[in-house]
């Protein structure tokens, strides 16, 4: 399970540096935005985990006429995108999307690499379903099972050489694609569509240690309630196991499995 408040106060502590280190999260706002047709109606689009604002920014071009709702966990992140686009037709609103309720519906949400930190996704797909006009569209990015598989590798050999044999992790476990279109087909009606991509994206980085530093830097860190081994001896081994096994001419590589899933809402329920 994610800690919340310890999740709120990463992401707001690295509001400032966010933009300089998520550049896999860019790529996959562009990506986002680019499978939505473009549309000057008057429209109501939410924005779940808004961040820097990123996102925020290429739905208002896209959609310059919509009135846009844009939610974020974080206060600091709130106050980043705020100086980035500053509209009136933007409301800006703090709070967990697990527990917030709306008053009204929407003709488009979407959201950006958030709901890798929810901790009951599939009851957020059947509520934001809930939330879409007749004919809307979900769409939304997410990091899938094979994120930083070379870590989790390298912390499972750390651990075999230890001999440790408890469950923890280096952080939490991502959902695969096929997980995420159960979750649709188990919690919603029928009378949808849903289309499914992925892609990956590899980065590379002069050691390990700066893999971390930019995990860290943008508050993705390890946020599970569940603590994972952080003891010298452990963390030591498990960098010599990162070097040692996924280290090529550009430096030590990280893998971002990146999944996105649209669900258009089709006919009366």
């Amino acid at each position: 399970m994610i800690n919340k408040q310890l999740l709120r106060k990463r992401f707001s502590d690295n509001a400032k540096t966010y933009d300089q280190y998520a550049k896999v999260q860019k790529k996959m706002a562009n990506q986002l935005i680019s499978s939505l047709p473009k549309s000057d109606e008057l429209i109501k689009i939410l924005e779940i985990g808004c961040g820097s604002g990123y996102l925020t920014q290429l739905v208002c071009k896209a959609f310059p006429n919509a009135r846009l709702t844009a939610v974020d966990l974080a206060p600091g992140m709130i106050e980043v995108a705020k100086k980035r686009v500053f509209l009136e037709r933007i409301t800006f609103l703090c709070g967990d999307i697990e527990e917030m309720e709306f008053s009204h519906t929407f003709d488009i949400i979407i959201s950006n690499a958030t709901f890798q930190w929810l901790n009951h996704p599939q009851n957020v797909i059947k509520k934001m379903y809930g939330l879409l006009n007749q004919e809307g569209t979900l769409s939304f990015s997410t990091f899938g099972k094979e994120t930083f598989q070379e870590l989790h590798s390298s912390y499972k050999k750390a651990k075999e050489k230890f001999q440790i044999e408890n469950a923890s992790s280096p952080g939490q476990e991502f959902y695969s694609a096929d997980d995420l279109v159960k979750l649709c087909k188990s919690n919603l009606p029928p009378s949808y569509e849903l289309f499914v991509e992925k892609f990956y994206e590899r980065e590379h980085f002069r050691d390990v240690h700066e893999f971390f530093t930019s995990v860290r830097r943008i508050g993705a860190n390890n946020s599970n309630k569940a603590n994972s081994l952080q003891r010298p001896s452990f963390i030591k081994e498990l960098i010599n196991q990162y070097e040692t096994h996924f280290r090529d001419e550009k430096g030590v590589k990280a893998t971002y499995d990146c999944l996105f899933l649209t669900i258009l809402k089709k006919g009366h329920q």
